[in-house]
């Protein structure tokens, strides 16, 4: 049995959108789920939309999400070259060998032509198909014309036949009439070879097994496959995958502004939290379990589970994924994550580590951190009305008396370092005073935090302060509570 190969064929174009990272995932499944190998080719041969940088970028993204291709560029096997660019001699001489076997043919058109045939097919109205001429000239007119240095491409060319079929993993045996197939270019005038040829070659002189690509693809594929057939070589396994999309009507798409897999870890994603959300982007898991590792992707991927469906991206539910990641991390790990947010959010000496344990189990997003802590640093004015909350039952009376309370225990607290000592002390005043614990809790946080949310409550930040900003901001808010009428 042929060993399993798969590719991961990105443009270096910009950043990785979250559809191809997708591919990238499900492509490493395939093959690792068999044993096999998981090929990395950067396809460059569109050099007008290259983003210089790219290549980087799809290395460090791969490398993050723990998708270890077992060739590519930087990991050369014997099927190399990896990049397109550095394959250009190869493509032109699989050109010429399909003129020979009759499944393509040189063409001298110009636009001028194509776009008469457009407007003429407009005016009709019926779809346009170039009807090319040139495949009535002469062999030895042709040689002539190419050898002067006309410029010229080479074309498939699509014989009359019966229909064309190809079985795809996902959407089942498809049935494609010949009539409909254009003939499209196969080398370009500048002996680049577009996408729909280079794409053919490279795949079965990499010997891939397996085509995991966007449903996009789906029309092209009897295209393909005619080129398989002149070749004489045998065709991949297909599996096409339905579409990521923002909504029900439009598609997740870095030309509308929608997140790539770099801005998300720039929002504080982790990228084990965005490469298991993705996974579940159009393959249902047998059972009820959402949270995978990579090791435990693979052995529960199968492509009978991918749905023919569109996938919505729920930002929300992603958000739902990295709590829980963040949450299952130890208490140092995420501390270390959350080093670089404090940088910019907090000056004021405090300690920090209390800080993350204050947040591990708050926190979905690490972009959350500036806004959730910036309390420490600035105290803003706030609503005196913030400290009557209805399910606390808070009144006047009780928070003046719960912020006098509290008032006493810092003054008279002997370590204020003691953060042990500190909640014990706080924690008694509930029963002293003959309240519930929110009635107590809720204008203590109110006064030193003047937010209606914090990560933290009572028994954090005032530790957190220190001694004299508490009190500051305690009578502060004693103050405003006093001047109501």
């Amino acid at each position: 049995m042929k060993k399993v190969r798969t590719r991961f064929a990105p443009s270096p174009t910009g950043y990785m959108h979250i559809g191809n990272l997708r591919t990238a995932l499900y492509e490493y499944l395939v093959a690792k789920q068999a044993g096999g190998d998981f090929i990395l080719r950067i396809e460059d041969t569109d050099q007008a939309r290259l983003v210089e940088g790219s290549v980087d970028i799809i290395y460090n993204t791969l490398n993050a999400v723990g998708l270890h291709y077992d060739e590519g560029p930087d990991k050369p096997g014997n099927v190399g070259p990896y990049v397109q660019s550095q394959r250009l001699p190869m493509y032109k001489d699989y050109a010429w060998e399909l003129v020979k076997k009759g499944g393509a043919h040189v063409c001298f058109c110009d636009e001028t032509i194509i776009a008469g045939q457009r407007e003429a097919a407009e005016r009709a109205g019926v779809p346009f198909k170039f009807n090319d001429p040139c495949h009535f000239l002469d062999p030895k007119v042709i040689e002539s014309r190419v050898a002067s240095g006309e410029a010229h491409v080479i074309r498939q060319t699509i014989k009359p036949g019966t229909s064309t079929v190809f079985h795809d993993e996902v959407y089942g045996d498809i049935e494609v009439e010949r009539e409909i197939l254009d003939e499209q270019v196969l080398l370009k005038s500048d002996g680049f070879p577009t996408y729909n040829f280079a794409n053919v070659i490279d795949d079965h002189t990499m010997g891939i097994t397996h085509v995991v690509r966007g449903n996009e693809y789906l029309s092209s594929t009897p295209k393909y496959n005619l080129l398989y057939d002149d070749y004489g070589w045998e065709r991949p396994v297909y599996i096409h995958l339905p579409p990521v999309m923002k909504d029900e009507q439009h598609k997740l798409s870095k030309r509308n502004g929608d997140a790539s897999f770099q801005d998300l870890v720039a929002k504080g994603y982790l990228p084990q939290a965005i490469i298991n959300y993705i996974a579940l982007l159009g393959w249902a898991p047998e059972g009820t379990q959402e949270l995978f590792t990579l090791e435990e992707l693979i052995q529960a991927f199968s492509v009978k589970r991918i749905s023919k469906s569109p996938a919505i991206f729920d930002i929300e539910k992603l958000k739902w994924m990295n709590g829980m990641y963040l949450r299952a991390m130890s208490p140092e790990d995420f501390h270390a994550l959350c080093l670089p947010f404090y940088a910019t959010a907090i000056q004021r000496k405090c300690d920090l580590k209390e800080v993350s344990k204050m947040l591990q189990q708050r926190t979905t997003i690490l972009s959350e951190i500036p806004e959730a802590v910036d309390f420490i640093d600035t105290f803003y004015d706030y609503d005196v009305n913030l400290f009557f909350h209805p399910k606390m039952k808070t009144d006047k009376a009780i928070c003046l008396r719960a912020l006098d309370a509290s008032l006493h225990v810092y003054e008279e607290l002997e370590d204020w370092n003691n953060l042990e000592l500190f909640q014990a002390r706080i924690s008694e005043l509930p029963a002293k005073l003959g309240f519930k614990n929110g009635q107590v809790y809720w204008p203590i946080r109110t006064a030193v935090s003047g937010k209606a949310f914090t990560p933290g409550g009572a028994l954090e930040i005032p530790y957190l302060l220190g001694k004299e900003e508490t009190l500051k901001r305690t009578l502060a808010g004693i103050e405003k509570l006093k001047a109501l009428d």
